[in-house]
């Protein structure tokens, strides 16, 4: 069960924190708007550090609760950096949920400021250590929402949070987790089925960050990456000509790159190797509602479509 905290220290935080936003907005306007500070129907507020683990969250809470992402649609999370509006947020939140395993390492001294309690939603998950012989080799790999195995285990630990917080709802959060289970089963199963024809010779993912290690081990693929983890150092030429050999020696027919990073260094891997740039996939963050993955499912079976048509030779996405 995720651990929650709470204490005398970040309660006196929110309301210090809510104290600043009034004054500062008597100085700024001359008065305050309280739904600045909460929601009008007086909801609990839940906060989460990206956009996917929120979708998750809405679809476990309903609308006993108000769901917010720290970073936006198309953000990259890795290197983000918190805001004076962010810590706002989290003064007034009465849960804050992380995903864990490193990945919001810009977020850990930010959620010990938060006042309301935090649960990290990779806890019970089994990693799979990074590594490639970088600085990250041997720490878990903080992808495993791509699991969908693994993304079972986030929604129970959302369902846990929730509870706990809230324990009036206790039966709707059941039920609505239930029901989101099965979904997610379900499109697991969808993921497996669009690549089964996909011969043993191409099943081979290539991508810019190694991000899609827990989907290519649910789906067999062989794993190559450009870069572990999104950090300052990205295409670098060694790193270019290891991914080239790579797609060299086995004949990948096609290569991805995430939506969130420039994929030029990718092109030119494609370029070099013979292989052609197959499409964009999504992993840390989901589109706005109009976009190609505006739900944390949505992501899932696009990533897979792509995916399958670039092993197989249809037109790149």
């Amino acid at each position: 069960m995720p651990q929650l905290r709470s204490t005398i220290q970040r309660t006196w935080l929110r309301a210090a924190a809510a104290a600043g936003v009034v004054l500062a907005s008597v100085v700024l306007s001359g008065c305050t708007d309280a739904a600045e500070l909460r929601k009008n129907d007086g909801r609990l507020v839940v906060l989460t550090t990206f956009t996917v683990i929120a979708d998750m969250t809405r679809e476990v809470a309903g609308d006993r609760v108000e769901v917010a992402s720290i970073t936006k649609p198309g953000a990259e999370i890795h290197g983000y950096e918190p805001t004076p509006s962010d810590l706002k947020k989290a003064a007034q939140a009465d849960l804050v949920l992380e995903n864990g395993m490193g990945l919001e390492k810009w977020f850990q001294q930010f959620i010990d400021r938060a006042s309301g309690e935090s649960a990290t939603l990779t806890a019970g998950i089994r990693s799979i250590p990074i590594g490639g012989g970088s600085e990250y080799e041997g720490k878990p790999n903080p992808h495993a929402w791509m699991s969908t195995d693994n993304a079972a285990i986030y929604v129970e630990n959302i369902r846990r949070a929730l509870t706990t917080l809230d324990p009036a709802g206790a039966d709707e959060y059941r039920r609505r987790a239930a029901d989101y289970t099965r979904r997610l089963q379900a499109v697991g199963r969808e993921v497996r089925a669009s690549l089964q024809d996909v011969p043993e010779e191409r099943r081979a993912l290539v991508t810019c960050e190694g991000a899609f290690s827990y989907i290519a081990r649910d789906l067999g693929l062989r794993e190559a990456y450009l870069w572990p983890v999104n950090a300052e150092q990205e295409g670098t030429p060694k790193q270019i000509a290891s991914t080239v050999e790579f797609v060299r020696a086995r004949e990948v027919p096609g290569v991805f790159c995430e939506s969130t990073v420039s994929r030029k260094a990718q092109e030119q891997v494609a370029s070099e190797s013979g292989s052609r740039f197959a499409g964009v996939l999504y992993v840390d963050s989901l589109s706005e509602k109009d976009g190609p993955v505006p739900t944390y499912l949505e992501l899932l079976r696009r990533d897979a479509r792509t995916i399958a048509a670039g092993l197989t030779g249809a037109p790149a996405r």
